[in-house]
């Protein structure tokens, strides 16, 4: 069940309208790294959550507030869209003029009636293929870190594209909240060790004497780089603490594949036999 309230989280309201700038907070919006992307994926990950308990209610509590950051930025485009010209300004014939108005985009009047769309900022519809639920709350909360991480990357972006006092005071918040965010999941991915729940590998489950001799702690070089296996990825105990790790270069150890001769029915190219091949490769280096 949800309830409304119309006064907001925190304040979004900028000095004066921009629909240069509406255009360009329409990535955190409906981008891929957006609100509208965390909102729905926290809550989806809450609602399909079958363990009872802290971790369900962190999933909707925080899912509910980024719904609360939806409605923000939303409310924020709207205001910096007041006012939005419909067609260039007659009296002014500059380059510069004829640019600006450019960077709008058309679909803020023509669609919306000035308003915002779960759109990015290039036009591309928001879609639920952003979302990720895989009902292993490990594996998720690990994303959800880095959907923070994008996320306050993006807006600490526009923060320094932009000089309206209102709109940099709005992204101040939304920096503030995904920094806290950042941390919780990351609290949360240790708390899910500490109670036994979740761990590395994901999934725990999955027993480890099923694994391919030893490649769950080796680095294999497939890299002409000097210094790839010089991290701790490749020497010392193990992230999971049940092995060493060590490195050694990549190799085949399986033949190359031959597939067998196509489907007739589907008019591939016809397949001639080796020997055939190797001669007129011959005869073409004569």
């Amino acid at each position: 069940m949800f309830t409304h309230t119309h006064a907001l989280q925190y304040e979004a309201k900028p000095d004066g309208p921009d629909p240069d700038f509406a255009r360009k907070m329409q990535e955190v919006l409906g981008g891929q790294w957006g609100e509208m992307t965390v909102a729905t994926q926290y809550l989806l990950q809450g609602w399909n959550c079958r363990l009872p308990g802290k971790y369900k209610d962190l999933l909707l509590a925080i899912g509910t507030e980024e719904l609360a950051h939806v409605e923000m930025i939303v409310t924020m485009i709207d205001r910096l869209l007041d006012h939005i010209p419909l067609k260039p300004d007659a009296a002014d014939r500059t380059k510069e003029a004829a640019a600006g108005y450019g960077q709008h985009n058309p679909q803020h009047p023509i669609v919306n009636g000035a308003g915002a769309s779960y759109m990015d900022s290039m036009g591309n519809p928001w879609t639920g293929a952003y979302v990720t639920a895989s009902g292993n709350l490990y594996a998720d909360f690990m994303y959800n870190a880095t959907a923070e991480m994008q996320g306050r990357l993006q807006v600490a972006r526009l923060y320094n594209m932009t000089d309206d006092p209102g709109v940099k005071d709005m992204l101040r918040f939304l920096i503030t909240r995904d920094h806290y965010h950042q941390q919780q999941w990351l609290h949360a991915l240790e708390e899910l060790k500490e109670d036994g729940l979740e761990g590395v590998p994901v999934p725990e489950a999955f027993p480890l004497s099923d694994e391919v001799a030893d490649l769950g702690y080796t680095f294999i070089d497939a890299s002409d780089g000097p210094l790839a296996a010089s991290g701790r990825w490749a020497n010392g105990p193990s992230y999971d603490g049940r092995g060493t790790y060590s490195a050694r270069p990549i190799e085949a150890t399986a033949d190359a594949p031959i597939l067998p001769p196509g489907d007739p029915r589907l008019y591939p190219t016809p397949q001639q036999d080796a020997q055939t091949m190797l001669q007129k490769a011959k005869d073409m280096l004569k």
